[in-house]
């Protein structure tokens, strides 16, 4: 059983026993509480009595289908933050549209496949989670974190995973409060420069050309320059420029060296390299954990913080990763 993101709230919203029965089956099964309605109106009553943080809705229920629900909901002051998910064995794009412009935040296929619920689940509920300690201005960065995503086909739950890992590690520092906020929101919004730069390049199956390498390089900046408007964010903005600066100097865009780099970028940068290392990206397949260590250790002093990378590791190692 999972115990990333424990105590979550799930509504299954559908008419149909066995539909109801698989989605808390898979669901319990990875540490969710579920909560069943059989219609429209009764998924409205209960999300008021027990409020929730996700709707999993099913588009065909009798009488008020899922599309006004998820209306209504999205409406309503007090729900229209909750992510609702469409569940539909429907195909046709014009009910697709129609979800969308009710203001659904995913759609799922019927038949559902288990790992595809999972993922969906685990992203919005934690996206959710953020999203209650941001305000207005931060969830629009939030936003454009979640299109950068979906720019990229290698990179879904990327930054949540950043997330984890660099407040996870500065837990292991025992650094203050508004720094672990710091480190938790710098991972889900530290690549969102990428909105900037063309689907093509990030998504180019093989090496990158040095023209190509320059454009992509851009994005700390380009991160920076639209986070830079928002006070609010403060530290925020310098761990989104200097996420890829390296101890000796070498990284960019400013070619900051040592303790010139903050504490929060130089534990985001061994965050977002190890995550990049173990997930496929278009230019090669996922190395091994071991291999992935075995680098962090060889760029320990060079391009990464030594002392950093030692605690990330002995991290790993406690939470079953190496």
């Amino acid at each position: 059983m999972s115990e990333v993101w424990p105590g979550r709230r799930v509504l299954v919203v559908d008419d149909d026993q066995s539909s109801r029965r698989f989605f808390r089956s898979v669901l319990e099964g990875e540490g969710y509480q579920v909560e069943e309605a059989r219609n429209g109106l009764e998924a409205l009553e209960l999300i008021l009595t027990y409020p929730v943080d996700l709707v999993l809705l099913d588009i065909m229920l009798e009488g008020m289908d899922g599309i006004e629900v998820c209306v209504r909901l999205k409406a309503d002051e007090r729900t229209r933050l909750v992510p609702v998910v469409l569940v539909t064995a429907l195909t046709e794009l014009e009910e697709r549209i129609k979800g969308i412009e009710a203001g659904a935040d995913d759609f799922l296929s019927k038949p559902v496949s288990r790992l595809e619920l999972l993922a969906r689940v685990r992203s919005l509920v934690h996206l959710k989670r953020m999203n209650e300690r941001l305000d207005s201005a931060e969830s629009t960065i939030l936003a454009l974190a979640r299109a950068v995503e979906a720019k990229d086909n290698y990179t879904e739950g990327h930054t949540e995973r950043v997330a984890f890992y660099a407040s996870s590690l500065g837990r292991r520092l025992n650094v203050s409060g508004p720094t672990l906020q710091v480190l938790e929101k710098a991972g889900i919004m530290h690549d969102v420069g990428k909105i900037g730069i063309s689907d093509v390049i990030l998504n180019k199956p093989g090496e990158l050309n040095p023209e190509e390498w320059r454009v992509v390089k851009q994005h700390p900046a380009i991160g920076e320059n639209i986070c830079r408007p928002l006070r609010s964010l403060g530290q925020l903005l310098d761990v989104i420029r200097h996420h890829h600066e390296r101890v000796d100097g070498q990284g960019y865009p400013d070619g900051l060296r040592g303790e010139e780099i903050t504490l929060e970028s130089r534990i985001v940068a061994i965050a977002d390299a190890y995550d990049a290392m173990t997930t496929d990206r278009p230019y090669r397949k996922r190395l091994s954990r071991e291999e992935a260590v075995r680098l962090l250790q060889e760029g320990a002093g060079v391009q990464w913080d030594k002392d950093l990378v030692r605690e990330f590791i002995q991290l790993l190692a406690e939470l079953g990763k190496y």
